[in-house]
């Protein structure tokens, strides 16, 4: 339990620091600065709940480790839920407190992801599955690198944290950058049937991105 419940808070905080510097800063910080909300985060949790639950908070790593065979499958269900639970209560917390503002909109966005109209610079359906996988890959391929036997101790929380800044600096005008499903999911529910519509890419990409970062993890580091 305290496994699943540090996934469930450490998923939910990711949100609320991500998605709240989007929908409650954006405008002023912007796409570095909201970069940089998601990548402190991911940092800090990684130091925090790292040794409790080896801070997955993303269902594309919890499938790309049990892929790889560094985690059990028993587990790879419990963690996925809980993530969604956690990253639903964050976009609520988030939802809560943007709804003080007179005049906020949660159907305007949200900082849900999307392709098309609903790209924030409106790219394609096909720009958005490629981003998403080639940065989900990305992002999944350094959590990977983190588990060699010869990883520097202490580093992990820093390379997870620097890779998933420079993710969405990349991949925000694109989609407003997922590169996890439990996010992507958390904030559609509160946007409106038209992001929950476009998810299925999302998942998809996802799951692409796992095993593609798994199959370049094996074949660079057979020996791990």
């Amino acid at each position: 339990m305290p496994k699943y419940f540090a996934e469930f808070i450490g998923t939910l905080l990711l949100v609320v620091m991500g998605v709240g510097a989007a929908v409650l800063a954006g405008s002023s910080i912007g796409f570095l600065g909201v970069s940089l909300a998601f990548g402190l985060t991911l940092m800090l949790l990684a130091y925090t709940i790292g040794p409790v639950s080896g801070c997955h908070i993303n269902p594309a790593v919890t499938l790309a480790l049990c892929f790889a065979g560094k985690f059990q499958a028993r587990h790879v269900i419990p963690y996925i839920i809980m993530q969604v639970a956690g990253a639903l209560v964050g976009a609520a917390i988030v939802y809560v407190i943007a709804s003080g503002k007179a005049g906020f909109d949660v159907h305007a966005g949200f900082a849900s992801n999307g392709f098309g109209a609903h790209s924030p610079m409106g790219y394609t359906c096909m720009a958005a599955a490629i981003i998403e996988v080639v940065t989900t890959a990305v992002l999944v391929f350094a959590v990977l690198c983190t588990t060699r036997n010869n990883f520097p101790a202490g580093f992990g929380g820093l390379l997870v944290g620097i890779t998933l800044v420079a993710i969405h600096l990349v991949s925000i005008p694109v989609t407003n950058t997922s590169a996890n499903f439990a996010r992507s999911f958390a904030t559609a529910v509160f946007a409106g049937r038209i992001f929950l519509d476009q998810l299925w890419l999302f998942g998809a990409a996802h799951i692409i991105a796992s095993i593609a970062a798994v199959t370049v993890f094996r074949i660079l580091y057979c020996k791990d």
